[in-house]
């Protein structure tokens, strides 16, 4: 007997048979038709990745932080009455009795002053046992330790970019032997190399940069960028091929093999 099969009725499951049964499925709604026949809003990656940022409190909060961190070094020693190695002084006096204040304490001398009218501005976080104030002394150790991880990363990004890619990219014999020169460096011991290459190149360093504009940053900071290029750049390599080595087995491109295109 011949049924008509109509699009409100859905044709039902045979006896012992291994395709799925319909009618646990229902036809989709016009509304949900309509949802999927309306194109998505196109975005770009930096777009879908301040979307995904935004939506993490903590990443939000920790880059609020960065910020506000950033803007205290660049303003503050520009408007703080303090140097890094000024000695406090009264009236043109180094103040002796200013050593090792708490925070927002005044020496006795400077309570004098204030007690004669003059204005004096309170140290934040005290002073060390020479006089000199704590809080701009913290600002610019922040701003070193800023500078040393912000140069440190880039310079493990671009090398460990570049190692990663050749890598990934020409596999076989090269991928192995610069994998193998991956794995030695990580079983080096980080503390005892990083101590080791930092009084090595503190001393080579500093005749190779005197008179020129690397010379103002000093020995120590350079020491610590070549060390850090020189050390950890290993993990962003391996990361790098990996991507590389799974691009290169995505459907597209094997099928652009297949078609007789160069691999990658």
């Amino acid at each position: 007997m011949n049924h008509e099969f109509k699009d409100d009725m859905l044709p039902r499951k045979h006896f012992l048979s291994l395709q799925i049964n319909l009618q646990k499925f229902s036809p989709a709604t016009d509304e949900e038709k309509q949802q999927h026949e309306t194109m998505r809003e196109s975005t770009t990656f930096f777009r879908d990745g301040m979307r995904k940022l935004m939506k993490n409190p903590l990443a939000v909060a920790s880059l609020i932080v960065l910020i506000i961190l950033t803007l205290t070094i660049i303003i503050v020693p520009a408007i703080y009455p303090y140097s890094y190695s000024q000695m406090i002084t009264v009236d043109g006096k180094r103040d002796k009795t200013a050593k090792n204040l708490a925070p927002f304490e005044y020496s006795k001398n400077e309570q004098k002053a204030i007690e004669n009218g003059e204005t004096i501005f309170p140290h934040i976080f005290g002073t060390d046992e020479l006089c000199r104030d704590y809080f701009i002394r913290v600002v610019f150790g922040a701003r070193v330790s800023l500078l040393v991880g912000l140069f440190a990363s880039l310079i493990v990004l671009v090398i460990g970019l570049l190692y990663g890619s050749i890598s990934g990219y020409f596999g076989g014999r090269v991928d192995l032997i610069m994998m193998r020169i991956v794995d030695i460096i990580y079983s080096l011991p980080d503390t005892l190399m990083v101590i080791l290459l930092s009084v090595v190149l503190g001393q080579t360093i500093g005749p190779m940069i005197q008179g020129t504009v690397l010379a103002s940053i000093g020995n120590n900071m350079i020491s610590l960028f070549v060390v850090f290029g020189l050390l950890y750049w290993v993990g962003m390599a391996r990361l790098v091929r990996g991507q590389i080595l799974s691009i290169k087995n995505n459907e597209y491109v094997l099928a652009a093999q297949a078609l007789g295109a160069k691999p990658p």
